[in-house]
């Protein structure tokens, strides 16, 4: 790739080019096993697996299922928390040549059942507290060969069994299936970086979510992206001390690339959190001597800065590294971590886009409200939102197109919408964006979110990055409903800070001070939460579907 402009913002010992090692994903693993095997892989409520017993494990796990006739190119579904059993079993299927299937437990048996019969999975792996699901979709949809196990299994006490979950004639137990192989040599699989490792859903709360379908290539590059890029502030912590915070869920394409394969290309110990909950997550904060890198979300950050502990604990002094993604970030946030001084960066990906793509550098240039600029090896551009084919000079707002090694070999099993959204190489991200002139990359909203009311395009971040500003809200995002004189209206939706109180006139007014007039919400709605998706990201769609079922509603 020639030399880009943004390529001046690198951190000094980052390089502009970076050839992409030509394995598997497992290999990091193994390459983590030989260099520190008796360093924790994984820390579960204070218990531990070192890499070169987590290698072990996923070897045994590996020739288990080889010999329930699981081989390559079958899809290998697992529906877990965040659990050892998640990263055995990943590489178990990997080692395999098989295709890991992520789903999201908090699906209902109606979604897990279109999503199974999409990738027609050969094998699912479940916990207790979800089995159910996963029973009533297998009296619909056949799924060869089922394995559960409990939450509870590797905390330390007594392991379940089959008889202790109840499971059904022709299910395994995952702890007395792996136990029942002995093998531990590497399965003879021929790979191509081209193969596909992972088939990762995009979300949606209506209809079929879009299966990503990720290659060892897409991954590795990632991960490899990741430590190359965080190399200026992570190499400054020593590889025997390093630690990954895993709060977010690793069936979600962030915390899998960004999180877990990083991880173990530097080999880092995972601390894993079954899910965030801020007042345990800040207990736990307190017993932990240091993290070197904690992905997180804006929801999960905002509910970090502002509990009564964050000062007590000094998160400055735990943390080397937080990157927020999964949405946008707003710049009041952003500078209440700064006061806080936890070392931040904010960055883009998508689980087309192996979770990575745009970033701010660690020690370089930030600039608050921008995305950063593209990695290594990722080219971008900003096309006319109407036509998607003229570049839109800097400053101007345009469709975000990525390109380059980490974007997915296609839709599993949907060529219409591959071929839609994958134009010679060139991903249609749906993101609205603008450039500046250093390069820096600033996401206005998404394409489907633009509000047109009274002919005027609005941009609904412009206004919850007010929103945010107003000191008695906690959390806030806004939307467009039906007006039938505008067309679409603003309307604002606000959780309070806890013990205060607000009336719609003043958040409307306070609106007025910082916003055109046409911007400004015409309604507010006060709740006591806003939905959210397995990651914290605020969900705008289901706003909209319940605002279009009122409509409805005589």
């Amino acid at each position: 790739m020639e030399e880009k402009l943004w390529h001046q913002h690198y951190d000094y010992n980052v390089p502009l080019t970076m050839r992409i090692p030509r394995i598997p994903v497992q290999d990091l693993l193994a390459v983590a096993a030989n260099a520190f095997p008796d360093k924790a892989a994984t820390s579960f409520y204070g218990n531990e697996i070192s890499f070169s017993e987590l290698r072990v494990m996923a070897l045994r796990m590996a020739n288990a299922m080889a010999d329930l006739g699981v081989k390559k190119g079958d899809r290998v579904g697992i529906h877990l928390a965040n659990m050892p059993e998640y990263l055995i079993m990943y590489n178990a299927a990997l080692h395999l040549g098989a295709i890991v299937v992520n789903f999201n437990p908090l699906y209902t048996p109606d979604e897990l059942k279109a999503l199974v019969k999409l990738t027609e999975v050969k094998v699912m792996l479940t916990f207790d507290m979800y089995l159910a699901n996963i029973v009533e979709v297998k009296k619909e949809v056949d799924i060869p060969i089922c394995i559960a196990t409990s939450i509870f299994d590797y905390m330390g006490g007594d392991f379940s069994t089959s008889e202790s979950l109840n499971l059904e004639k022709g299910w395994y137990h995952f702890t007395e299936l792996l136990n029942s192989c002995e093998n531990t040599k590497v399965p003879k699989v021929d790979f191509s970086p081209e193969d596909p490792a992972m088939i990762q859903f995009t979300g949606g709360t209506t209809g079929v979510p879009k299966g990503a379908t990720l290659t060892h290539r897409n991954i590795i590059a990632a991960a490899y992206n990741v430590n190359v890029w965080g190399s200026p502030t992570i190499d400054f912590v020593r590889p025997e001390k390093r630690t990954v915070m895993l709060a977010l869920p690793l069936f979600h394409v962030y915390a899998n690339v960004v999180g877990m394969n990083f991880a173990m290309t530097a080999c880092a110990t995972m601390i894993l959190i079954p899910r965030f909950e801020a007042d345990p997550f800040m207990e736990l904060m307190e017993g932990i001597e240091h993290v070197t890198f904690f992905p997180a979300v804006p929801t999960m950050i905002n509910a970090i800065v502002n509990h009564p502990k964050a000062k007590e604990i000094d998160l400055s002094r735990k943390i080397s590294l937080m990157n927020s993604g999964g949405g946008p970030i707003p710049n009041e946030l952003i500078d209440q971590v700064k006061d806080v001084g936890i070392p931040y960066t904010e960055g883009f990906g998508m689980s087309e886009t192996s979770s990575i793509g745009i970033t701010n550098p660690n020690l370089g240039m930030k600039k608050n409200g921008s995305i950063g600029i593209p990695m290594i090896g990722v080219d971008v551009k900003l096309v006319d939102i109407d036509n998607g084919k003229d570049e839109v000079p800097d400053g101007e707002h345009g469709e975000l197109l990525i390109k380059g090694p980490i974007v997915m070999r296609d839709y599993w099993n949907n060529p219409e919408k591959t071929a839609a959204e994958l134009v010679d190489g060139w991903l249609y991200t749906g993101d609205i964006a603008k450039r500046d002139e250093d390069g820096y990359l600033y996401i206005v909203d998404r394409k489907k979110d633009m509000i047109i009311a009274g002919g005027y395009n609005i941009y609904p971040r412009d206004i919850d990055e007010v929103l945010y500003q107003h000191p008695k809200i906690l959390d806030a995002v806004s939307n467009g409903i039906k007006d039938e004189y505008r067309g679409e209206t603003v309307k604002a939706y606000v959780v309070l800070k806890e013990g205060e109180t607000a009336t719609e006139e003043e958040i409307i007014e306070f609106c007025k001070t910082k916003l055109a007039v046409y911007k400004v919400p015409k309604v507010v709605e006060f709740r006591d939460e806003l939905p959210k998706s397995a990651v914290g990201k605020i969900l705008r769609k289901i706003l909209r579907e319940e605002e279009e079922a009122k409509a409805k509603t005589p």
